[in-house]
């Protein structure tokens, strides 16, 4: 259940988007089942907030995350690399390809900031904080912490998968964070979804709607 709260967004509030991107959109290579359906929620949201950056998946061909890259494996299933298990997905979001560029239906001319992430051709990278193998920064922490930001405020595609480790590594970074529900939809593969969901409450992650938060 989302947490029932009025939120005014202030000047120490960042809101973070997560990879609005034409490969995670309908008719996409790895199309989130409703992905589009983010876009309006996320469009009002950012107009509330002063502060709006976005996250951009960005790979290599070739990439260790690719079901193609490994012979004889298919998408979504599981494979053991250097650093743990790893979901094995279509080939999406290669540098420089339509299907990685930013959704054109965003209207946040004010963001100040795109975090391009798994572009290492051999770590995956789903948060915007920390690549896959968990030791890897973006220096996202650093130059929120730099800026004075307390509160982070995540959304996007996909919900289990980078929105909720960007919202994780954001509270293991020290910030108070929430991930807003109704503008974040999932993958669900090989029940991703509930355990995103567990992880995020068991760290103290506020999960709450999009109509939680309002102007001053």
């Amino acid at each position: 259940m989302a947490e029932q709260t009025t939120i005014t967004p202030t000047d120490t509030d960042v809101f973070i988007i997560t990879d609005i991107q034409y490969d995670f959109l309908p008719g996409g290579a790895l199309a989130v089942p409703e992905g589009d359906a983010v876009i309006a929620p996320i469009n009002r949201l950012a107009r509330i907030f002063r502060h709006v950056l976005l996250t951009q998946d960005w790979h290599p061909k070739g990439h260790a995350s690719f079901a193609s890259t490994h012979p004889g494996r298919k998408p979504f299933e599981m494979i053991d690399l250097a650093y743990g298990q790893q979901v094995l997905w279509p080939d999406h979001c290669i540098q420089g390809t339509p299907g990685a560029e930013i959704s054109r239906e965003l209207d946040i001319p004010h963001a100040q900031l795109v975090i391009r992430k798994g572009y290492n051709p051999e770590i995956d990278s789903y948060s915007g904080f920390l690549e896959a193998d968990r030791r890897t920064s973006t220096g996202l922490a650093g130059y929120l912490k730099e800026r004075g930001f307390r509160r982070v405020f995540c959304a996007g595609l996909a919900t289990d998968f980078c929105v909720a480790w960007t919202a994780l590594d954001a509270k293991a970074a020290g910030f108070d964070t929430y991930l807003i529900e109704d503008a974040s939809r999932a993958i669900d593969a090989n029940g991703s979804l509930a355990r995103a969901r567990a992880d995020l409450e068991a760290a103290g992650v506020h999960i709450i709607d999009s109509s939680q938060i309002v102007r001053k």
